[in-house]
Order: structure tokens, then C-alpha cells, then sequence
């Protein structure tokens, strides 16, 4: 049965809280937590001017996906006759939204290169103002190009899921749909050398559907990723056209380059190559920069790949071998020991 909620339980909640002062041991806690916000610069951000909202990017992505996918995302009653104000009342909303989060992210990058001065003149900013629309409007000038792409994932997930009852189901429910989408918007912001906003997109699409795709990834037309959970494709990885991966697989690093004060090294490639109408099953591994996917190859459930896999070949492990051991069972119908299949 429910507890009541009584008067007197509140009485006493509140003569509880009314004993919980924080007054004798506040400018100690304050002194303390203000120290170590003085102490260590990677773990704050004051006394700069630009940082770009988290927020404001995420919601930047959901209008993105209501442009990729009109009907399935914000408003549904659509019809011929209002799609048409519809969406000319949506881009002017997405294209502020997207200048004032790419400008913030230039004048941030800006200020960790030790190129601007939050004291001085707003002048600074103004050749970042004029970057970031120019940003504003490439991207914008490619929606119609990514909507094509976007139509072919979707393709390519209701043919290669015997599950999929319709394309309706797949953008409304698919999570690889959702990372792939979001993935195909960041990597365009990532092509321009917008920093930190592509990488804030993936990864909310990360936390939503446990799928890690690096917005510097190459990936081709009519990628499809089955199931998703635990998907990791890495930063410099190339993927083909009509390629299709299950849940649990890695594309990532081998090794680390390091230089000689043992700082890992950026910018080369670590992550495997796949090549067109490629298959990699659940749970397999492939690392290295080195490593290529031939054509039409099909990569096994649970493989471990540091090596390229020639063309059309199929690469698979050995099965274990299971110890199945019968329950012990009283009287004439006991049976006992081990047996191997």
C-alpha cells in the first residue's frame, strides 16, 4: 500500500532541513572549490568570452533532422499546400541558430589559440563574423545533397533488415538511422574546420543511441549499421558505398604514435579502410590504418582483424569448443558427467 503523505511527515522533513546548515562551513567549501578552480585551467572556463551552448547545438540538430525528415520530426500535420511556409519559416530559425553556434566555436577556437583578447575591441571578432556566415551558407547549400544521402541510408536499411516492416519504421525507430543522420550533418561542419560543434552532434547522437561515430569518418552512399548498440567507427576510418555492420563492431586504432615527450601524436591515419559492399558482423574488431576491407569481403561475428582482408573473401573464427556439463538427477533416472560438443 502507498504511503500518506502527512502533514506531520512534512513537519518533520522540514524541521530536518531547517537542522541541515551549511552557514558555519560555507566560506571554507567556497575558498576551497574557488581555489581549485584558480589552480587548474582545463577543468573551467572563466574570464574568457566565447564557449558554444550545448544546448543550442543540440537543439540546432533536432531542426536538422525535422529538415531531413519532414513529418517525422517537430511538426506532423503536413500537408502540400504548407509545407512550403513550413519550411520557409523553419530555415531562418535553423540558419541563425547555426551562424551564432559556428561563430561562438570559431571565436572559441580563436581564444584557445591565443589569438584574442576577451578585453579588446570587438573588431577581433569581426573576421570570425564574417567566416562563420560563410560557413552558415555552405552548409545550408548542401541540406538538399545530404537529404539524397540520407534517402539511400534509409534504403539501405529496409532492404537489409528482413525485420523492417516499412521505411516509416526505420526513420521513426532505427537507431543506426539516427547516429548515421546526425553523423552525415556533423561531418559536413567538420569538412569546414568547424571546431568543437560536430563533435558535440555525434556525440549526443552517442548518448542516444550507443553508437560512436567520429564526425571526421569517411562514409560512402547507403550505409547501414543493424541493431547499433556498441558501434565505434573512429576519426580517420573510410568506408564505401553499400556497406552494412551489426551491433558491437570496432573500426579503430591499432597503435598510437607518440612524440618524443610521449604525447600522442594527431592527425594521420589509424583506422582501418573499408571498401564498397563490405558486411561485418557483430562483435568484430578490425584496427590499424593499415588495414583494408577488400570489396564485397564479409568479416565473421567476434573476429579480430589487425591485417586487410583481400577482396571477396570471407574471414570467420573457429567455433569454441562448449563443455556442457548434464545436471545431477536423484534415483534410476540420474545422470551424471561431463560431455563435449
Amino acid at each position: 500500500m502507498r504511503p500518506i503523505f502527512t502533514a506531520a511527515r512534512a513537519h518533520i522533513i522540514e524541521r530536518m532541513l531547517g537542522e541541515f546548515d551549511l552557514d558555519a562551513r560555507i566560506q571554507s567549501l567556497v575558498g576551497r572549490l574557488v581555489e581549485s578552480f584558480k589552480s587548474d585551467e582545463r577543468t573551467r572556463h572563466i574570464g574568457r568570452g566565447y564557449l558554444p551552448s550545448r544546448p543550442e547545438i543540440i537543439h540546432i540538430t533536432e531542426l536538422l533532422l525535422e529538415v531531413a525528415y519532414p513529418g517525422y520530426y517537430g511538426r506532423q500535420d503536413l500537408s502540400d499546400s504548407n509545407l512550403e511556409y513550413h519550411i520557409g519559416e523553419l530555415l531562418p530559425r535553423l540558419g541563425r541558430g547555426l551562424y551564432l553556434q559556428i561563430f561562438r566555436s570559431l571565436c572559441h577556437q580563436n581564444e584557445i589559440d591565443g589569438n584574442y583578447d576577451p578585453a579588446g575591441s570587438s573588431e577581433q571578432a569581426l573576421p570570425l563574423d564574417a567566416k562563420a556566415r560563410e560557413f552558415t551558407d555552405q552548409f545550408l547549400e548542401q541540406l538538399v545533397e545530404i537529404r539524397s544521402l540520407l534517402a539511400l541510408d534509409v534504403q539501405a536499411a529496409y532492404d537489409g533488415d528482413p525485420a523492417a516492416v516499412n521505411t516509416d519504421e526505420v526513420i521513426m525507430t532505427y537507431p543506426g538511422l539516427l547516429a548515421v543522420s546526425i553523423f552525415r550533418f556533423a561531418h559536413a561542419l567538420h569538412e569546414m574546420n568547424v571546431p568543437v560543434m560536430p563533435r558535440a552532434m555525434t556525440e549526443w547522437a552517442h548518448q542516444r543511441t550507443g553508437i560512436d561515430i567520429h564526425p571526421g569518418a569517411k562514409i560512402g552512399r547507403s550505409f547501414f549499421i543493424d541493431h547499433g548498440t556498441g558501434v565505434v567507427i573512429g576519426e580517420t576510418t573510410e568506408i564505401g558505398d553499400n556497406v552494412k555492420i551489426y551491433q558491437g563492431v570496432t573500426l579503430g586504432a591499432l597503435s598510437f604514435l607518440k612524440d618524443e615527450r610521449g604525447r600522442m601524436v594527431k592527425g594521420y591515419k589509424r583506422h582501418p579502410t573499408v571498401r564498397n559492399n563490405v558486411t561485418i558482423y557483430a562483435n568484430a574488431i578490425i584496427l590499424g590504418g593499415d588495414t583494408i576491407l577488400g570489396e564485397g569481403c564479409t568479416i565473421g561475428g567476434s573476429t579480430f582483424l589487425t591485417s586487410s582482408v583481400p577482396a571477396g573473401c570471407t574471414v570467420t573464427t573457429s567455433p569454441p569448443e562448449l563443455n556442457v556439463r548434464a545436471p545431477k538427477m536423484r534415483g534410476a533416472a540420474a545422470i551424471a558427467g561431463d560431455f563435449v560438443v
